[in-house]
């Protein structure tokens, strides 16, 4: 499975959790440090597994052990470090005001990190350069679709 990355945008089933796993590897060939990536969805929807299956893909590739991913929704925030990435993973459900966000740094040295954030709402006036993957349920709720947008990488 390909991600076109000559377009800035597209659409792609991730109904069962294979799919979800092979779109996180492709994207491991295409993130890196300097991305900030923007994980929308409603609860549930899939954006933490998603984040597990890429920074587990990191992990293979740089012949680790895997860990265990969890979501940062308590703690806003788990980092790991896989041998030239850095992955920040925050999540901001718990936060009502940017000023909590100003607190916690995210916006600082943001070019040595991969930065993944779910639920960014707070951010979306306060940053432009961003990719964005929006994750929802179809309307009998049986199937997922992950849609990116801001996606142009030069992939060798």
């Amino acid at each position: 499975m390909h991600i076109a990355t000559n377009t800035s945008s597209g659409k792609i089933n991730i109904s069962s959790e294979k799919i979800t796993a092979e779109i996180a590897k492709e994207f491991t060939n295409i993130l890196v440090n300097g991305d900030i990536v923007f994980l929308i969805g409603e609860m549930g929807v899939g954006k933490t597994t998603f984040v597990r299956y890429l920074i587990n893909e990191f992990q293979k590739k740089n012949n680790l052990d895997l860990t265990e991913v969890t979501s940062p929704t308590f703690n806003i925030l788990n980092e790991y470090k896989i041998e030239h990435i850095n992955i920040k993973h925050y999540d901001l459900y718990r936060l009502k005001e940017f000023n909590e966000i100003n607190n916690l740094g995210i916006l600082e040295d943001t070019e040595n990190s991969l930065i993944l954030i779910e639920w960014p709402t707070l951010l979306f006036d306060n940053l432009n350069n961003f990719i964005k993957l929006s994750f929802s349920y179809s309307k009998d709720y049986l199937n997922r679709e992950l849609s990116y947008e801001n996606l142009i990488k030069n992939v060798s």
